[in-house]
């Protein structure tokens, strides 16, 4: 079989205020305490593929049981099909008979895509914390990408066995899906970085055209 890359990309539209952190290693007087990351040619909000990426796999993983609720250290839990999607980098066998492996996906950053139609691009978010000991308060602005903002993604999927594509691809789905009901970036907990996977769309670049590409969801 000829090296096949399959490729899937669609738009992410943010539900609500998403902030995903940027370099705040200087903050001027008056200036946003958390800004979000940014694109440093075109100074536009991004979110970066490791971010898709590092979600998508501790979603899954847990999805899977096999990330418990409270954590572990490193991927080394992770099961057979989370690892050749996302990669391992233990070396040697482990109980599962796993060693170091390559990543199938391979993530780009996503860039906004819908600047044009909306009003400003972010939006400042006043928040406060009170010690519960002291009543003294510490509030913080934080930098959100406004809702209804529109990025576009890409992910490479690498055919490594046909015989798996049909599983892999029903797992990439499913952490689509995870994520939406979920969220990206800081503060989720507070309602922040609610997002919907739109026009998701799986073609074949290179390789075998002819191979059929299983739906995603």
């Amino acid at each position: 079989m000829a090296y096949t890359k399959i490729k899937i990309e669609g738009t992410i539209k943010v539900m609500t205020g998403l902030h995903i952190g940027g370099d705040d290693s200087f903050s001027a007087i008056g200036a946003i305490d958390l800004p979000v990351v940014r694109d440093p040619l075109t100074r536009e909000p991004i979110i970066p593929g490791s971010t898709l990426k590092g979600k998508m796999r501790s979603l899954l993983a847990r999805d899977l049981g096999t990330l418990p609720a409270e954590g572990v250290k490193g991927f080394e839990n992770d099961g057979r099909e989370v690892k050749r999607l996302f990669g391992s980098s233990e070396k040697g066998s482990n109980a599962t008979g796993d060693g170091m492996q390559m990543s199938r996906l391979q993530f780009s950053d996503c860039f906004l895509s819908n600047k044009d139609t909306l009003p400003q691009l972010t939006e400042t978010k006043f928040e406060n914390t009170i010690d519960r000991l002291t009543s003294v308060a510490n509030p913080r602005q934080m930098e959100r990408v406004i809702r209804g903002a529109e990025f576009r993604f890409e992910i490479i999927y690498n055919v490594e066995s046909t015989d798996e594509l049909d599983e892999d691809f029903a797992n990439i789905g499913r952490g689509l899906t995870l994520i939406e009901n979920d969220y990206l970036g800081g503060g989720g907990t507070r309602g922040n970085g609610r997002v919907r996977f739109e026009d998701v769309t799986a073609r074949v670049v290179t390789g075998d055209k002819g191979l059929t590409v299983p739906a995603l969801r």
